[in-house]
């Protein structure tokens, strides 16, 4: 009687105690480790080290490298991932108008969706090698007539930042418009079908139905996009110096924290201080997104769709 009752109340925590160990494990004490080991002078190479409350976090806040590596990694997530959002609610709202009936939307996506699947690495020397001082790029401007002569395109700060912005967007858009897709397929057609009998026109059915239904997909992207925007490594790192260069104006955070840990003793208390500041950040701003983009009336679309029905039906007596 008593193995009974167990089985039948608790038994779902065996198939949940893997999760938990592996999150435990991977992940809870990972974040413990990194915050205490931002309050000590750790090192790889000694192995030891003491506490020395928010000095790593006084030294950081002082160097300006560290203000810079902020506003790039800032600035190179926004700037890609404006566009990325815009071509993936364009693409989308194109590939899943009924009016419109566009073929092959598989191929469409398959097509967008594959520099994903290439490596950052392959990427990142793809593109140096495009842009190196002999590269096609050069050999295209030269001979059109665009530049009277070759130029060093990953020496200029602009132009490197550039093109790392470019191929963020070009490497994510792809998923993001199929996240976008199957959350506009997901809504009920009824709701355009009865918009359309009203006479709503294909901006207002967006405005008004697409974009509010859409909303927790939108959060789900912001935010996840967010935290891989603050984690950006590999592209910049590979592209040019694994420093930053020219004038390190494509420094990331994770750059930043790999270079304070890269010493020739190993500073892992440095390190782990940039990696919980970034942490806090991007914590901060995910529960921002949260609040803002909350649904505060969860019947606030169904009131705006019933006003907006009742106005159209109101005009059209009238």
């Amino acid at each position: 009687m008593r193995l009974t009752r167990i089985n039948r109340n608790y038994y779902g925590y065996f198939f949940i105690t893997p999760f938990i160990l592996g999150f435990l494990a991977f992940g809870l004490y990972p974040v413990y480790n990194t915050l205490a080991l931002s309050f000590t002078d750790y090192t790889l190479m000694s192995r030891s080290g003491s506490f020395i409350g928010l000095r790593n976090f006084q030294v950081l806040f002082a160097d300006q490298l560290f203000v810079k590596a902020i506003r790039n990694t800032w600035l190179i997530w926004m700037l890609n991932f404006i566009p990325q959002m815009g071509a993936a609610l364009l693409l989308s709202a194109w590939f899943t108008n009924i009016r419109l009936r566009v073929r092959a939307v598989g191929v469409w996506r398959a097509v967008f969706y594959l520099p994903n699947l290439i490596i950052p690495a392959v990427v990142a020397a793809l593109f140096n090698s495009l842009f190196a001082y002999y590269g096609p790029v050069n050999q295209f401007m030269v001979r059109a007539g665009f530049l009277e002569e070759a130029m060093h395109f990953l020496q200029n700060a602009d132009i490197t930042r550039g093109i790392v912005v470019f191929i963020q967007w070009w490497m994510w858009f792809g998923q993001t418009i199929i996240i976008v897709m199957a959350g506009m397929t997901s809504i009920p057609v009824h709701l355009y079908e009865a918009a359309m009998v009203d006479g709503a026109s294909s901006s207002q059915m967006f405005r008004r139905i697409t974009l509010p239904l859409l909303k927790p997909i939108l959060i789900y992207i912001f935010v996840t996009s967010l935290v891989g925007g603050m984690q950006m490594f590999d592209i910049p790192y590979l592209l040019t110096d694994g420093r930053g260069a020219p004038s390190n104006s494509i420094m990331t955070n994770n750059i930043l924290m790999y270079m304070k840990f890269a010493s020739s003793r190993g500073h892992i208390g440095a390190a782990s201080a940039v990696g919980v500041l970034t942490f806090i950040m991007t914590t901060v701003c995910a529960l921002g997104i949260f609040y803002f983009l909350r649904d505060k009336d969860e019947s606030g679309f169904e009131k705006s769709m019933r006003k907006w029905f009742l106005r159209k039906n109101w005009n059209g007596k009238g």
